[in-house]
C-alpha cells in the first residue's frame, strides 16, 4: 500500500510518518515550500523522510508570500510569549490563509498521480493554536471533496484523508511517537528561527512543543537560541 504523507519536519508530521509506516503504508512524503519565514523545517523534512524510511521525498514550490496575511509569510511579528490562556483565544497571526487546503490539495494531486487513495496529515485539534483547517469536520470535508473532483474518485476509488493525531494532546503524539522510534532531534517546531535555524524557544510552536516534552516526561532535545 502506497500513502502520500504530507511532511514538515515538526514533531506532528514525524509521527504522522511513522504511524503510516506502522500501518503498513510505503510512504511518499510531500513537503511544500510556501514562502514560510522557518524555511528551516524543509531540510528537517528531508532528513525526517529518510529517517522514517519513506520511499521518496518531494517538495512543491507554492508563494504564498503573494497572497501574505500571516506572520509566518509576511512582515508581521510572530507572537512571542504567549501564556496557554492568551494562545486560547482567537486565531493568530500564524494561520496562512487556506494552506491546509492547498497542502491537501497538492497531496492529492501527488496521489492520483502515485497510484495512492491514502493521505496523512499531521493536524491536531487538542493542542493546536485556533487554526480551523486542522478541526476534524474540516479534514472530513476535504476528504468528500476528494472523491468528487478527481479522476480516480469518479472511477470508482475511494480517497481517505488520515489525521491520526487528531485527538492526542502533544504529550500524547510525543509519547507514541516515542514508542514507534521517531527520533524528535531531527524535527524542528519554530516559527520564527534565527539565522542559524535555532528555535527561538518563544513563540507558540516552541512553546507548545516544549510543555509537551515536558508533559511526555522526555527531554526536549532542541537547541534553543539564547535570548
Amino acid at each position: 500500500m502506497n500513502a502520500v504523507v504530507l511532511l514538515s519536519g515538526g514533531v506532528d508530521s514525524a509521527t504522522c510518518l511513522a504511524i503510516a509506516k506502522s500501518e503498513g503504508f510505503d510512504a511518499t512524503c510531500l513537503g511544500v515550500s510556501y514562502g514560510q519565514r522557518h524555511r528551516v523545517e524543509l531540510e528537517r523534512a528531508r532528513q525526517v523522510a529518510l529517517a522514517g524510511g519513506a520511499r521518496e521525498f518531494r517538495i512543491v514550490t507554492v508563494d504564498l508570500r503573494s497572497i501574505g496575511g500571516s506572520s509566518l509569510t509576511g512582515e508581521i511579528p510572530v507572537p512571542k510569549d504567549r501564556d496557554e490562556r492568551t494562545r486560547s483565544q482567537g486565531i493568530p497571526s500564524t494561520y496562512v490563509p487556506a494552506r491546509n487546503t492547498i497542502f491537501l490539495s497538492l497531496a492529492l494531486g501527488l496521489a492520483e498521480v502515485v497510484g495512492s487513495t491514502d493521505i496523512f496529515i499531521g493536524v491536531n485539534a487538542v493542542d493546536y493554536s485556533g487554526y480551523p483547517d486542522c478541526r476534524p469536520e474540516f479534514i472530513r470535508a476535504f476528504e468528500a471533496m476528494a472523491n468528487l473532483a478527481t479522476r480516480a474518485g469518479v472511477g470508482g476509488a475511494r480517497f481517505r484523508v488520515h489525521a491520526p493525531l487528531s485527538g492526542l494532546s502533544k504529550a500524547q503524539i510525543i509519547r507514541r511517537g516515542v514508542a514507534l522510534g521517531v527520533n524528535y532531534a531531527l524535527t524542528h517546531s519554530c516559527y520564527d528561527p534565527d539565522d542559524l535555524g535555532q528555535a527561538c524557544g518563544r513563540c507558540d510552536s516552541c512553546q507548545i512543543r516544549q510543555r509537551g516534552f515536558l508533559e511526555a516526561g522526555i527531554p526536549d532535545p532542541t537547541t534553543y537560541a539564547l535570548v
